[in-house]
């Protein structure tokens, strides 16, 4: 009998050494971690490498621990191309978290849908970026972000609820701008407002005066925008540079760290939709939030880019998910988990009940953002109504009203 037990602990000891070293489960994750997206490439990987110690913790995945390929694509288009291709031929991945910005998302995902690996945007919101391949048979390509057809339509409306009438859109010069810009006006137009002026600046300007001076002058009430953190910022302070100072509403970037800090008191009151603003309003979120500062941010009490940090968190227990319900790492199998996962997934922004479909790759629907709003040195609810909602596990709705017609390339 003792004999027959050490061979059952030996066995049982063996099974755990063969579970342990049996290869990692490579999932790459590529964003920007250096420049002026970095707030929310560095906030995005955060959030990925706390959700995957986590499932590491708790066994992994298939007995398999998760391990990180993370790359800095630099913002830069062709950089993203690049590490497509490494990810694919050399790395080995079976699929990608990550993408910041539309841009180099559209220049890299065509490389993983020709490998059939799936990618997760889990930040890009460029309206096309899900609909690149709607030609094609399969489309691995799917997103946990508010796209711009969920956010203009919700930019247009607070602007009118708040009863401006003359509105001056500035945007920057890449996708992600004009896209953007385009959903907005399309939006716009849906309630019978053109802009009083469309203005464009590009990465790295420090002087709007020219685009302030011409919506100042058109008599705009209102600035709409749609760009990131450190030229927003500038908007901002150019306001105060002409002691001209009107409201701004636009995406979520104005959410960003570099917005609020660069722009200071110019920057308040600032207004943009979000799928998470950093408030304990659940004990999921609570805890996220004491995980993520505790172990990225201790000495501050502020995520640079709270909702880059849950959307990276959401992404990976997603697509953990997927390879559990699948079985497999094979591409093509997670791709058709993903499309009809059949239990709930707990995310920070959401719980996720069947997310997605074989024709809808977006988990995210009309009725999950709210408005934030800034205020001192970070974001908050914009509406008391929307705080009490937060306790409320804000689900998909298929029927939400407020999304522009998907956008197709």
């Amino acid at each position: 009998m003792k004999f027959t037990s050490r061979l059952t602990v030996v066995a049982l000891a063996c099974a755990a050494a063969s579970a342990f070293a049996a290869d990692p489960i490579k999932i790459g994750v590529d964003g920007p971690f250096t420049g002026g997206s970095s707030s929310m490439g560095v906030s995005m990987r955060d959030g990925v490498r706390l959700a995957t110690d986590e499932i590491n913790k708790s066994g992994g995945v298939l007995g398999r621990q998760i391990q990180l390929v993370e790359r800095d694509d630099e913002a830069k288009n062709e950089r993203g191309a690049q590490i497509a291709q490494e990810l694919i031929n050399k790395e080995k991945v079976v699929a990608v978290v990550g993408y910041i910005n539309t841009g180099v998302g559209l220049a890299s995902e065509r490389f993983f849908q020709d490998a059939k690996i799936p990618v997760m945007n889990n930040v890009a919101t460029g309206s096309v970026l899900t609909h690149q391949f709607d030609d094609q048979p399969e489309n691995y390509v799917f997103r946990n972000a508010a796209n711009d057809s969920i956010q203009a339509p919700m930019i247009a409306d607070e602007a009118v609820k708040r009863g401006f009438k003359k509105v001056a859109i500035l945007a920057d010069s890449t996708n992600y701008g004009q896209l953007g810009r385009a959903d907005l006006v399309k939006a716009l137009a849906l309630k019978g407002i053109k802009p009083v002026a469309e203005e464009k600046f590009n990465i790295k300007d420090v002087d709007m005066t020219a685009q302030l001076l011409k919506a100042k002058e058109a008599g705009a009430e209102v600035i709409l925008t749609y760009g990131i953190g450190p030229e927003l910022a500038q908007i901002a302070n150019g306001m105060t540079k002409l002691g001209w100072k009107v409201p701004m509403i636009g995406s979520w970037t104005l959410s960003m760290a570099n917005y609020i800090d660069n722009a200071g008191p110019g920057g308040e009151g600032a207004r943009m939709p979000q799928t998470f603003i950093q408030e304990p309003t659940t004990p999921k979120r609570q805890s996220f939030i004491i995980s993520y500062l505790k172990t990225f941010n201790p000495k501050n009490a502020r995520m640079d880019s709270p909702v880059s940090a849950a959307q990276g968190y959401d992404s990976v227990y997603l697509l953990a998910a997927a390879i559990r319900q699948a079985g497999s790492t094979d591409g093509p199998k997670i791709r058709e988990a993903l499309e009809n996962l059949k239990a709930p997934v707990d995310g920070v922004v959401t719980t996720y009940n069947k997310p997605f479909t074989k024709t809808d790759h977006e988990a995210i629907t009309a009725n999950i953002p709210v408005f934030g709003e800034v205020k001192g040195t970070r974001v908050v609810y914009a509406y008391p109504d929307d705080f009490k909602k937060a306790s409320e596990v804000r689900v998909k709705d298929v029927n939400a009203k407020g999304a522009l017609p998907a956008a197709k390339k």
